[in-house]
């Protein structure tokens, strides 16, 4: 299959760009936050292997599996009834560790300064709460690269809907078809192709477990220090 080209970094005015799996393998901090807030129910814990596919779609939506993993047979009205229980002790336990067990992966530094390097604004869009996101980003010092900061509690609905991304583009003051979506997963995709975003992927982020090169995507990179040169998706 032919490789589909993307415009030159030189032609996009804007760039939004995920978190989790993205910039931050947070993997160990979702970890750590979830054992605890079980720990404190009186469940069982869970290993990253049963983690790692949940990630992306916000902490609702990750809450809720682990409690139906953990009382799996219960009846979804079961983990429905322990859910404000476990968000409060998440939410609680999450705060402490934010970006204390997590690592900035390789090549975003540079990447983002080539993003910038080519005049365009950025934003971080993540389905992570905003007050987490920005925590996190200060801490791996990562934030003086970003306009502004949008989590899944910023509007009405989450990524793969795509109002955050047309939101964000408004924010940037960009056109969609000029702000290019960097992202690790199928919901970034989903998000940017119905906002009217190209769209890039990373190799090495989590895809809620699926392999990331199946997903419809503008192009792939192992590493965002390739957008310094990237001109085509890989075939």
């Amino acid at each position: 299959m032919l490789a589909r080209m993307i415009p030159d970094l030189s032609r996009f005015d804007a760039a939004i760009v995920d978190l989790d799996g993205t910039m931050v393998d947070t993997l160990g901090d979702f970890v750590v936050a979830l054992n605890l807030m079980l720990v404190d129910l009186g469940l069982p814990k869970v290993a990253p292997e049963t983690v790692r596919p949940l990630v992306g779609k916000g902490s609702e939506h990750l809450i809720l599996s682990v409690l139906d993993h953990v009382l799996a047979p219960a009846e979804a009205s079961a983990v429905q009834q322990r859910f404000d229980a476990a968000w409060a002790r998440y939410q609680h336990h999450y705060s402490h560790v934010n970006g204390l067990h997590s690592a900035v992966y390789p090549g975003v530094v540079e990447g983002l300064r080539a993003l910038r390097s080519h005049g365009l604004r950025l934003a971080c869009l993540t389905n992570k709460p905003t007050a987490f996101a920005k925590v996190l980003l200060a801490a791996k010092g990562l934030d003086g690269f970003f306009a502004t900061v949008f989590g899944g509690d910023a509007f009405e609905r989450k990524k793969p809907d795509p109002l955050p991304l047309r939101k964000t583009c408004e924010a940037l003051g960009s056109k969609p078809a000029r702000t290019l979506m960097l992202g690790d997963s199928s919901n970034d995709a989903h998000a940017a192709r119905a906002a009217g975003c190209p769209v890039v992927l990373v190799s090495y982020g989590y895809n809620h477990g699926e392999p990331v090169r199946g997903v419809d995507a503008d192009g792939f990179v192992d590493s965002l220090e390739e957008l310094s040169s990237f001109r085509a998706a890989r075939p």
